[in-house]
């Protein structure tokens, strides 16, 4: 049985985001509810190792609020972290890496164009490669994550292309231009069960091969980023578009509201969802919209089993 545990569901700079008074973030500061930290969750084969989908900066504290990420007791050390899975380079994927550098074990796997950012940034070397190496994985392929000691872990890990764009802080730079694996999709399952999820944590285009590959499964974590694609231009947050920073947006004939209608997925939760998206409110308009149309906006600690 596989178990997932929601660590975050906020995009990029949490929320309330530390310099940002929108509504959202000015609802956040009043509300501790409704304070969330950025988007990763963990998985499990076996409820005793874990992996984590990218690395947050918001890390340290998710895991000291999941005690299944806790150590062991009657342990001075110990890391039930076996891994971490990383869908793209943005900073909110991989900066958490940086707080996992006490020396425990555990592998970084991810493909050439995000771990070509590691490898160009000397700052991620303050996790030392013996003990924490870098696993390569390919695009339209399927891997078995290891435990630390090198046995299966019985999940298996499904990769393919999302359609997306290179990281916003390599723009300018050779890294900086598009190129198969800049953004992966995820489909996780027990290794011996046909049941999995998918876990897509940002999208720039909802094609029809894409809407082929997810219809049927039982959950889908869906890039939830902005309601509307001018939504940061309007709030005055931003000169860019939703599509200008590689994602779709949950409204729109081209959205995933629109888009995804027709499909059969049982349990559909939208994930990395920014401080502007009003349906992070649960009294908003937009919230109770998406929930009509079936979709959910998970809960910071949610267990979910399949």
């Amino acid at each position: 049985m596989l178990k997932i545990i929601v660590l975050g569901t906020a995009a990029g700079g949490g929320v309330p985001q530390w310099n940002c008074n929108c509504a959202g973030c000015r609802a956040a500061r009043a509300r501790p509810e409704l304070v969330n930290t950025q988007a990763s969750i963990a998985v499990s084969a076996d409820d005793k190792n874990w992996f984590l989908i990218n690395a947050s900066p918001d890390i340290r504290q998710q895991i000291n609020a999941t005690k299944q990420l806790h150590p062991a007791a009657g342990q001075i050390r110990h890391n039930p972290i076996a891994g971490v899975i990383l869908t793209n380079g943005e900073v909110d994927a991989v900066a958490g890496l940086l707080n996992l550098r006490e020396g425990s074990p555990f592998t970084i796997y991810g493909h050439d164009r995000v771990l070509s950012v590691l490898e160009g940034n000397s700052i991620f070397n303050v996790l030392n490669r013996d003990l924490v190496p870098r696993q390569r994985i390919e695009i339209d392929a399927a891997f078995e994550p290891e435990l630390q000691d090198g046995t299966p872990s019985g999940l298996t890990v499904e990769t393919f292309e999302v359609p997306g764009k290179p990281a916003w802080y390599l723009e300018g730079t050779a890294q900086g231009t598009h190129g198969a694996g800049d953004t992966i999709g995820l489909h996780l399952r027990e290794t011996d069960g046909s049941k999995g999820f998918y876990f897509i944590a940002a999208c720039g285009q909802i094609t029809d091969a894409l809407k082929q590959r997810i219809d049927g499964a039982p959950l889908v974590f869906f890039d939830g980023t902005l309601w509307r694609d001018d939504e940061m231009i309007a709030a005055g947050l931003s000169h860019k578009t939703g599509q200008r920073m590689g994602h779709v947006s949950i409204s729109g004939g081209e959205g995933a509201l629109a888009r995804l209608a027709d499909l059969d997925i049982p349990q559909k939760l939208f994930i990395h969802i920014n401080n502007s998206n009003p349906v992070l409110r649960p009294e908003s308009d937009e919230r109770r919209h998406v929930e009509a149309a079936g979709w959910r906006i998970p809960t910071i600690g949610e267990e979910i089993e399949l």
